[in-house]
């Protein structure tokens, strides 16, 4: 380059626009194994060979292990503090403030804390309570009905968080774009068969056969899709919130997106069926085998079994997923059953959304005029005596000196390179054109 230019404010424009890509994650993405990657923090001790788990899992979408994949979303359940599931269970308070628990319970405190951080983020409060459908703008106050479970209550107090990774989600998810296909029913676990564990309480108790906490699920499922969004226009500490809604009966709403952050709040108690029986081993603070079951040392029976269980080896023969399954099982166990029986095994869509990027771009507009940027700083621009070396030496018929422009740089004021642009194919500049390069930079 032979000299520099000074770009003036007329010479420079900004504008934004916006990119919006469409995200599929298929079911066998969130169900495999090898896809959901587990981070195993929890560790309890006392007891048998302990319990792990982890506060959340990460869906990948391929093999986790493997270099190229990317991690889609997060995984993870939380409990109200104040909401009947945990008040039901509880047993007490310590003397330190700390809430206490039976020992058929699991990570009661972890589930508790798990909501209070989605809270803290999302409503900016702590303590705050999520609320699905809110009266008119999203106002926990407003539809504070207490009730746990069920379509008559506002309150989500068995909640499943999904959140959406940055790579994917992008600046925002777009509204009424979101939409998620989920089981509301877990498979059925066998029959019942009376007086295998005798009379309880007076009454004879049932058992069950088979197992369905891992047992994909194959028919039953719902369509819940953010429907309305754009009308509604909510707005809460954490940005822009739309209800989601079952797709059948647009009138009940499930659960709370979160389109700044990305986060799904799903209401479990209204997503799925609470009282179907659940059975099946999960991790429970235990010492001791039984013969003739499943059920190993840190194990126990959720629901019955396929023979006869002891009481302290079987967590509630009758057990539901709501609150039994929710109080007893691990995080993990909770999570694995969400994630490989509610969403499918198949290559099918199990949820969608649009993700929105927004480009802010500034324009530069690079102008040269017909007597500006004919020569070169190159040194070899010209011979030994100073002379602009030619095309065709000896050719008196007056060349004039020209150029090709192949790319630009971007000084500040104290003559520092800050960024360079080139052009796509050399342009010819000479005394008899006008050249006009736009450079657009875009952040």
């Amino acid at each position: 380059m032979a000299t520099f230019k000074t770009i003036g404010a007329d010479d420079i424009q900004t504008s934004t626009s916006v990119l919006s890509q469409l995200v599929d994650v298929i079911q066998e993405d969130i169900s495999g194994s090898s896809t959901r990657r587990k981070f195993q923090v929890f560790v309890t001790g006392g007891v048998g060979p302990g319990v792990t788990s982890s506060l959340f899992q990460t869906v990948y979408d391929q093999d986790f292990t493997l270099q190229t994949s990317n991690a889609v979303l997060d995984m993870t359940v939380g409990l109200y503090e104040s909401g009947s599931t945990v008040i039901n269970c509880q047993t007490g308070i310590d003397s330190n403030g700390k809430l206490l628990f039976p020992s058929q319970s699991l990570m009661m405190r972890e589930k508790i804390e798990n909501y209070k951080q989605f809270a803290q983020l999302l409503l900016g409060d702590a303590n705050g309570t999520f609320y699905a459908p809110g009266v008119n703008a999203y106002d926990s106050a407003a539809s504070a009905t207490g009730v746990s479970t069920g379509s008559a209550g506002d309150r989500i107090e068995e909640a499943m968080f999904v959140n959406f990774k940055r790579l994917f989600a992008r600046d925002e998810i777009r509204k009424e774009t979101f939409a998620v296909r989920m089981f509301s029913s877990a498979s059925l676990d066998g029959s019942k068969v009376d007086a295998i564990k005798g009379v309880v309480d007076g009454t004879i108790a049932n058992a069950f056969t088979g197992t369905n906490v891992a047992r994909p699920t194959t028919s039953g499922s719902v369509i819940y899709a953010d429907v309305g969004a754009s009308a509604t226009q909510l707005k809460y500490f954490g940005g822009d919130v739309g209800f989601i809604k079952n797709t059948a009966d647009t009138s009940k709403a499930v659960g709370l997106m979160w389109y700044d952050y990305g986060v799904g709040v799903f209401d479990m108690g209204k997503v799925f069926c609470i009282d179907q029986h659940m059975s099946g081993v999960i991790a429970a603070m235990n010492a001791t085998a039984y013969l003739g079951t499943d059920v190993a040392p840190g194990e126990a029976m959720l629901g019955g079994g396929s023979g006869p269980i002891p009481t302290d080896l079987c967590d509630n023969v009758s057990g539901s997923f709501i609150p039994d399954m929710m109080v007893s099982a691990s995080i993990d166990n909770i999570v694995d059953h969400l994630a490989s029986t509610r969403f499918g095994t198949g290559s099918f869509t199990a949820t969608t959304f649009q993700n929105v990027t927004n480009i802010n771009s500034t324009l530069l507009f690079c102008r040269a005029t017909a007597d500006e940027f004919n020569y070169s700083s190159n040194p070899t621009f010209r011979d030994a005596t100073g002379e602009v070396i030619v095309i065709e030496p000896g050719d008196d018929t007056g060349q004039r000196s020209f150029t090709f422009v192949t790319t630009v740089g971007m000084y500040n004021s104290n003559n520092e390179l800050l960024a360079v642009a080139k052009l796509s194919r050399p342009v010819e500049k000479n005394d008899e054109k006008d050249l006009t390069v736009r450079v657009r930079l875009d952040f």
